[in-house]
């Protein structure tokens, strides 16, 4: 019996108000994995309503109430993880590797938003006035519109809702079409066990021709006080607008085009081991996964050797295959897309040293390309998929320029085995995140996360997250009555 959920709105599973459905598809099989209710304009309005109702009362809840909350929700998400092992493989092509991370570091986020609820806020200002008292005191903003992509489903859905919560907000949540359950439903769910009062989080899916639709519908609600993106570029632009149209703040978390950089002075089989994992994790469909790795010539003849044959032993099928590495993306349409992206490298010139071809369904093989050049959609391109491009480079400075080259500003790895090095080669690359002697896929929950430039603005984590979804207020206290000019 294929499974269905409703839409999650005011602490009740309800259908839409047309009773729309739209299907789940599961990427590696092509069959139906689940339907799902199809919200409309008139459903994000209901929802809204529902969080701008329990906005008064979650926002009054006692600090220690709302932590605890968190708190058993982080437990309850860690208890259900072989459940989530298996919805992320039926319904993202996700193997349980990454599932079990995710069910980690899904757990640990909601763990440091409950630390987050008393964590000191606000200041004391000195006043002007005799007898005055100034303080700025940190408040949530109101309803929160959360917008979560599919491929790190459990740990963005999470994100995009402690956060907020724990600032005293409630939530509107928008999931993915390509992964509703993952990435919406089952974090309600966990949150509604847990405690959290009705109408605090409400999850709508769509079908994707409604996306935009509801999108917009949902941003242009007048409740909704700020919006929460994590998403491909493209999409992010045109939410940015949307909310700046209304005049609402917005964290953005975008794609990228990340460079792994091996100094001279890296040690080659650390350097393989961790460009391997940081390119190919997740079939490369991670913002923060290697495009890109930037070799120094004096290593590139042992390093390039030594990659492409650890990157051609790699396993690829069925993500319900514990030894699977490399699962099937998230649609065929998507391997279909990465095949044309080297189709079209090969054909301006590029050297394949390891894999290409045409997919197999929603399989892409680990490829690994070399001679990739400014002409080729590769080369500006987020691949979203696995596949790098190797470069090599003479020298510091010219390393700098190519993890330069791009629009975006998400995150690099550098490897070397000189710490110093390292830190002043980091200094000089305009990226959000960035790692020394590590590749470029990490996220602690108590870090600042986020990039510049194409890959957004903002940040997630730790205290930053929190200021991210509260605002600051002047006020200010007087013991004695002032005097006035008339």
């Amino acid at each position: 019996m294929t499974r269905h959920r409703e839409l999650f709105i005011g602490g009740k599973d309800v259908p839409a108000a047309d009773g729309r459905t739209t299907p789940d598809i599961d990427p590696y099989s092509g069959g139906l994995f689940a339907t799902v209710a199809a919200a409309g304009p008139a459903d994000v309005a209901r929802a809204v309503a529902a969080a701008d109702a329990a906005f008064p009362g979650w926002a009054a809840t006692s600090p220690a109430e709302r932590r605890e909350v968190l708190l058993r929700a982080a437990d309850l998400l860690r208890a259900r993880e072989a459940e989530v092992v298996a919805l992320m493989a039926g319904e993202a092509g996700g193997t349980a590797g990454w599932a079990a991370f995710n069910v980690w570091l899904g757990a640990e986020t909601l763990r440091e938003a409950a630390a987050a609820v008393t964590a000191p806020r606000g200041a004391v200002l000195a006043a002007q006035e005799p007898g005055a008292l100034g303080l700025a005191v940190r408040e949530p903003v109101g309803v929160v519109a959360g917008f979560v992509p599919w491929n790190a489903p459990v740990i963005l859905g999470v994100r995009a809702v402690a956060a907020p919560l724990a600032a005293g907000n409630t939530v509107v949540l928008k999931p993915s079409e390509q992964a509703p359950l993952a990435c919406g439903y089952l974090i309600a769910d966990v949150l509604r066990e847990a405690g959290l009062p009705a109408g605090a989080l409400n999850v709508v899916s769509n079908a994707p021709e409604d996306a935009a639709e509801v999108a917009e519908a949902l941003i242009a609600q007048p409740a909704v006080r700020a919006v929460n993106f994590t998403g491909s570029t493209e999409v992010g632009r045109l939410v940015g607008v949307h909310a700046a149209r209304h005049l609402k703040p917005a964290v953005l978390e975008l794609g990228g085009k990340n460079a792994i950089l091996v100094l001279a002075d890296a040690d080659v089989d650390h350097a393989v081991d961790a460009a391997v994992f940081g390119v190919f994790l997740n079939a490369g469909q991670i913002c923060m996964s290697g495009d890109r790795v930037l070799v120094h010539e004096s290593l590139a003849d042992a390093f390039t050797e030594r990659f492409v044959a650890r990157v051609a032993a790699l396993p690829h099928g069925s993500p319900a295959d514990p030894e699977t590495v490399i699962g099937p993306l998230v649609s065929a349409d998507s391997a279909r897309r990465v095949a044309a992206l080297v189709r079209d490298a090969v054909a301006g010139g590029a050297e394949v040293l390891t894999g290409g071809g045409e997919p197999d369904g929603a399989l892409h093989p680990a490829t690994v390309l070399t001679g990739v050049t400014p002409e080729m959609r590769l080369h500006r391109g987020e691949a979203f998929g696995p596949v790098c491009a190797l470069a090599t480079f003479p020298d510091d400075d010219a390393a700098v320029a190519l993890a330069n080259d791009t629009e975006h500003g998400l995150t690099c790895g550098i490897l070397t085995e000189d710490a110093g090095h390292g830190l002043a080669v980091a200094r000089r690359i305009r990226t959000g995140i960035a790692h020394v002697n590590d590749q470029t896929v990490a996220d602690e929950p108590q870090a600042p996360f986020g990039g510049v430039g194409a890959s957004g603005y903002g940040r997630f984590g730790g205290r930053w997250g929190v200021e991210a979804f509260s605002t600051t207020r002047w006020i200010t206290l007087a013991d004695r009555h002032a005097h006035y000019p008339f």
